[in-house]
């Protein structure tokens, strides 16, 4: 038998990773960025929500608690599932059923009669939500070039950033408007369902990615055919080559992938926790900052904080990821959220002054969004071989999803035992421990191929492979 050829693997994908920016980059872009601006609006519009809600359906802390954190807890099941079935089914076979549950979910919400149809419906939502965190950025990244593959992933979850700043000034037009209570939160929720609709046949015709097929289904041919109508270059290669081991254990066994695994996990799950507390519950942060104000004055607050510190967050970081790398940004992002949310905790008084609360609130999430809330989705797009991708994937997502919804479920009942000031000295400890972790268990992967962040070299294994043959780009 001939030795293994990891350079056979190499020839087909070197085209694709070396190209620069054309067009099915930002086809693809598109397609997987409209599902995180729909994730994000679907996940922090509950917080306006609920606020409506309390006083209509008369709803206990117990009601906020659930209603704030059932799509992220479902989200955790969404990610280990969608993220496992498209290790074992393929990208293609599962891409675009995330998007039909975020689109029917949030029509469902919409007609929600009451409070247990409205969690189930939500649970729903977050299901899909979940699929699409490892569907969407490793798709991304299974299509991307090696120089600008950090700057694509950070750019799908980019999105996100919009649907943050949308979010809040569809409740607002809707408050200033003189829509009813009644009316305003179904619209909120239903509306939701537009974007993940538009892109739901876009994903369903998009094509199996090359590292997949070559990878996962040993099919040379049709990945070389893939990657020679996408870059429009003839690739000469054998037909087939040995799959790589397709097992969940691999990322128990393998020290080097174990260790990856509990640096891209527990990283998300440490900046979730930090993130969705006071994101989801940032109606409740800001009547604790300012009892007096209305829900439209602490609305349009919130609006205004994203707008001039989270969406630039997003967009610097995915413009300076493939130079600075994810492990720096990832570090320095953490580290500024923990003095931002010491300052909070520690200075005397500023809990209780409106203008400094804000300044340092401001700063904490042009961090979050520059730092750890855009390295942690793109590092675990990157770093696990093909075939235990959207395993690994899933596992980080759905850890962070779960630090997520325990956030959001404790965030009210922290703000009214620890009060403000002391919840962020929380969200200080647990900043520092991302910095920790991150320091400790993840490595720089900027620059390099795909397969060489992801270590696939260390699972080849002795393959025949054919004579090659020479395939006509179509």
């Amino acid at each position: 038998m001939d030795k293994p050829s990891p350079s056979v693997r190499d020839q087909i994908l070197q085209p694709l990773e070396e190209t620069g920016l054309v067009g099915f980059h930002w086809r693809t872009w598109l397609t997987a960025g409209m599902g995180f601006f729909t994730d994000a609006y679907d996940l922090f519009i509950i917080g306006v929500v609920t606020t409506l809600l309390t006083p209509l359906w008369h709803l206990s802390t117990l009601d906020l608690m659930l209603l704030n954190s059932t799509a992220l807890f479902a989200a955790v099941v969404g990610a280990l599932l969608f993220g496992r079935l498209m290790d074992r089914l393929g990208r293609k076979t599962v891409y675009g059923i995330e998007a039909m549950l975020l689109t029917g979910g949030a029509v469902l919400s919409a007609f929600a009669p009451n409070l247990w149809l409205l969690l189930l419906f939500r649970f729903i939502v977050g299901i899909g939500v979940g699929g699409d965190y490892p569907m969407s950025g490793i798709i991304m990244s299974e299509y991307s070039n090696r120089r600008r593959r950090g700057f694509l992933v950070n750019a799908v979850f980019a999105m996100q950033g919009f649907g943050l700043l949308v979010g809040p000034a569809v409740a607002a037009a809707l408050l200033a408007g003189g829509v009813s209570d009644a009316t305003a939160w179904r619209l909120m929720l239903g509306l939701g369902a537009i974007p993940a609709a538009v892109v739901i046949w876009l994903r369903r015709s998009i094509a199996e990615t090359p590292h997949f097929m070559l990878g996962a289904r040993g099919d040379a041919t049709g990945a070389a055919r893939v990657v020679e109508t996408l870059t429009a270059q003839t690739i000469s290669t054998a037909p087939a080559v040995e799959p790589l081991p397709n097992s969940a254990r691999l990322l128990f066994t393998n020290r080097r992938f174990l260790l990856t695994l509990l640096g891209t996990a527990f990283s998300w799950m440490f900046l979730d926790m930090a993130f969705y507390g006071n994101s989801v519950s940032s109606s409740l942060v800001m009547k604790a900052l300012s009892p007096s104000g209305t829900l439209l004055q602490h609305t349009l607050t919130s609006m205004i904080i994203f707008l001039v510190a989270a969406v630039p967050g997003y967009w610097i970081s995915a413009l300076t990821i493939d130079r600075l790398g994810r492990k720096f940004i990832q570090i320095l992002g953490f580290a500024v959220m923990t003095v931002a949310y010491g300052v909070l905790w520690l200075v005397p008084g500023i809990a209780h002054d409106t203008t400094e609360f804000l300044l340092v609130y401001a700063v904490s999430y042009f961090f979050i969004e520059f730092g750890p809330n855009s390295t942690t989705f793109v590092f675990p797009s990157e770093v696990f071989p093909v075939t235990v991708r959207g395993l690994g994937f899933g596992i980080s997502a759905s850890a962070g999803k779960l630090g997520a919804a325990v956030a959001a479920f404790l965030f009210p009942v922290l703000l009214i035992q620890l009060h403000l000031a002391d919840t962020m000295g929380l969200l200080a400890i647990i900043s520092f421990a991302g910095v920790l972790l991150t320091l400790l268990a993840l490595k720089e992967s900027k620059g390099l191929t795909l397969r060489e962040a992801s270590h696939e070299d260390l699972l080849e294994k002795p393959a025949h492979v054919t004579t090659p043959a020479t395939h006509a780009g179509y």
